[in-house]
């Protein structure tokens, strides 16, 4: 009986369908086999340059011309070509087991990685990257989609304009506005601001406001212990200022908690990792092992903050720069939120430059400029005297793929830092804020409102 690397290579060599399905996700590594390595790499090649399957004349031809076999070798590969006979078989029965042999094999090679890891066998890599090596094993699969036809798939196209996008809603109005009801899944949203302003706080705030929705929400700190982002969000969610929370007798705090558990049907876990020690590949470890023992699956991440993140891609004593890192952490949280099919949340430092300033630009992100260009949202928050005298903070759009950024390019949200809360302030405070150069965009917006004010649209 003929094992499935014969098959797989008989079926290179005979069926264009299959060649042009399987080959992108077949590895030269993936056969154990020396001979039908070779066949493999000179298919995999002619395929690559010339776009059609090989002939069993080509291969000989190619084979006899590689340095790294012996005339006995020559002879026992080229006797495996003349055995790859045109036997057809059914094809999603083919293409099935081709994909599980490549995941079987994927998993087999990472597991002997890891073990060489480890074992500290491997200078190129340390332990840390152990668990993206598994994931990655794991998650081998052949992609069934090849694209949009835009002619003919229309109709398909045109139902996903008319159907609702799943998004987690904010309760706070202007986030609602500039977003069009709340983040999409598969995107990175950061909130830029500087040390003490309120990146966390802003974090912990809407990650309160999911978990009240009846949303499942994992909130990830890299900076403060899981403690500390506890008391943060039970001062927003109990009402409680933060500072008076030591204070509560223990049957009042635990009747809170239990009255807000009857709120929701969600669940907040908080899991923390050392600074700098985690990466994209600890976090999907982490879900999968939440899925396991708890069956929790979030509907939003939050990763508190990217800074000081590690790169799965880079050692931590690595000699890159600081915005090729940057910019590798930003890649693989936005590939995590593609892959998990969810909405990630978190936040980056200004600049020194930036930092207290009264307006921030995306030349104030801290350390990379990458990252903004990975981001599909991105936005300021700023404080300045003025503004914390009357309880505000600024809001700034820097970037955003969901909406046109220069309306209400600026905005003001209240702030309660004691309660760790953000509210919606009176429609008064927005009309004071003059944006330099864009204040025709907001009579459009204002004059756009009355005109069409007898129509109604779906929220």
């Amino acid at each position: 009986m003929e094992n499935v690397e014969f098959l797989i290579l008989r079926n290179l060599l005979h069926n264009e369908e299959y060649v042009r399905k399987v080959i992108p996700f077949i590895k030269g590594e993936y056969f154990e086999d020396i001979k039908q390595k070779v066949i493999f790499e000179e298919i995999s090649k002619f395929v690559g340059e010339y776009n059609q399957p090989a002939t069993k004349e080509i291969l000989c031809i190619e084979i006899e011309k590689r340095s790294d076999i012996n005339d006995s070798s020559f002879k026992d590969i080229t006797d495996t070509v003349a055995a790859l006979e045109n036997d057809p078989a059914d094809f999603d029965w083919l293409v099935n087991t081709t994909e599980k042999w490549c995941r079987d094999r994927a998993i087999y090679l990472a597991l002997l990685e890891s073990i060489s890891l480890a074992d500290g066998k491997d200078e190129t890599q340390n332990r840390d990257a152990i668990p993206t090596i598994l994931s990655d094993a794991l998650s081998v699969s052949f992609d069934t989609h090849i694209g949009h036809d835009y002619l003919n798939d229309y109709e398909e196209r045109y139902e996903s304009y008319h159907r609702k996008e799943d998004k987690i809603e904010f309760d706070l109005e202007y986030f609602n506005k500039i977003t069009k009801g709340g983040l999409p899944n598969k995107t990175l949203n950061i909130a830029l601001a500087g040390t003490g302003v309120g990146k966390s706080l802003f974090m912990c705030h809407v990650a309160s406001s999911v978990l009240l929705q009846g949303k499942n929400v994992l909130y990830i700190t890299l900076e403060m212990a899981e403690e500390k982002i506890a008391e943060r969000i039970d001062a927003n969610l109990l009402n409680v200022a933060i500072q008076d929370i030591t204070d509560l007798p223990k049957q009042m705090y635990e009747s809170k908690v239990t009255n807000l558990a009857q709120k929701t049907q969600g669940t907040l876990i908080i899991k923390e990792y050392p600074t700098a020690a985690a990466h994209s590949g600890h976090f999907k470890a982490l879900l999968q092992e939440l899925a396991l023992k708890k069956s929790f699956r979030p509907d939003i991440i939050f990763i508190d903050y990217l800074n000081i993140c590690a790169s799965s891609r880079y050692r931590g004593n690595s000699t890159v720069n600081s915005y090729s890192y940057i910019k590798a952490i930003a890649e693989e949280l936005r590939g995590l939120a593609v892959e998990t099919n969810l909405p990630i949340v978190s936040a980056t430092q200004t600049t020194r430059s930036g930092y207290g300033s009264s307006d921030v630009e995306l030349t104030d992100t801290s350390e990379s400029f990458g990252l903004p260009a990975t981001a599909d949202l991105m936005f300021a928050l700023i404080s300045t005297e003025d503004l914390e005298g009357l309880n505000q903070i600024l809001v700034k759009q820097l970037k955003n793929r969901y909406n046109d950024p220069t309306i209400f390019k600026r905005f003001v949200v209240g702030i309660d830092r004691a309660k760790m809360r953000l509210y919606d302030c009176e429609q008064s405070a927005q009309e004071d804020i003059i944006d330099s150069g864009h204040e025709e965009e907001y009579n459009y917006k204002e004059n756009t409102k009355k005109s069409f004010s007898d129509f109604k649209f779906d929220k």
